[in-house]
């Protein structure tokens, strides 16, 4: 069941859908949880150059539908197998015309090279997915969107599972219960974000 009411419950009890194509839906809530508190954002040499010279336009909210499905055809192509099933896109598209789900977009001239997408609740961004189709592309869509929320007063990103590219970016470990803890006091805080698109 991915109804409305069901995922915005689940994601304000710290779960997450996570299941491939033709298996019952799994809900997760990992221990250890992979968070980045916006004050610890690193970013490199090279990617704060790559920023500053425009080599990307980045966008919020211009381009949702194509960032969802690229998330998943990126990772079907790369044989990973995707949890983001067309179940999954029917659902988050719905949250987003909600002002719910928010996608990133970066681009090179005219042209979709990277992003990322998630949910907004509180003052948390709860991290879903990103692509990258040129280097670079999906961090500077993460670092470009974590320096917005910090403006807007979130407090916390939830990247859900650890990867070495989302650590090199600042993010860090944290027990599960510490998580719900911080979720559980974040999560009805208002932010300075406008309701609704974020375009």
């Amino acid at each position: 069941d991915l109804s409305i009411p069901r995922l915005i419950l689940a994601y304000r009890q710290g779960i997450f859908p996570w299941y491939n194509p033709g298996e019952p839906i799994f809900w997760w809530s990992p221990d250890p949880r992979l968070i980045l508190e916006p004050s610890d954002l690193h970013v490199s040499r090279r990617l704060e150059r790559i920023i500053r010279q425009g080599r990307f336009q980045v966008t919020l909210d211009r381009a949702f539908n194509e960032v969802i499905k690229a998330c998943s055809e990126t990772r079907m192509k790369s044989g990973e197998g995707t949890w983001i099933t067309p179940e999954m896109i029917e659902a988050y598209t719905e949250l987003h015309y909600l002002g719910k789900t928010h996608s990133v977009e970066t681009w090179q001239e005219d042209r979709l090279v990277g992003g990322l997408y998630g949910i907004a609740m509180g003052r948390v961004f709860f991290g879903e997915s990103m692509f990258s189709k040129v280097s670079n592309a999906s961090k500077a869509a993460f670092v470009i969107l974590v320096r917005q929320l910090s403006e807007w007063g979130f407090a916390m990103i939830d990247c859900q599972v650890t990867t070495w590219h989302l650590l090199s970016l600042g993010a860090k470990e944290i027990p599960r219960p510490f998580f719900l803890k911080r979720l559980k006091k974040l999560i009805d805080l208002p932010s300075k974000a406008k309701s609704g698109k974020w375009s």
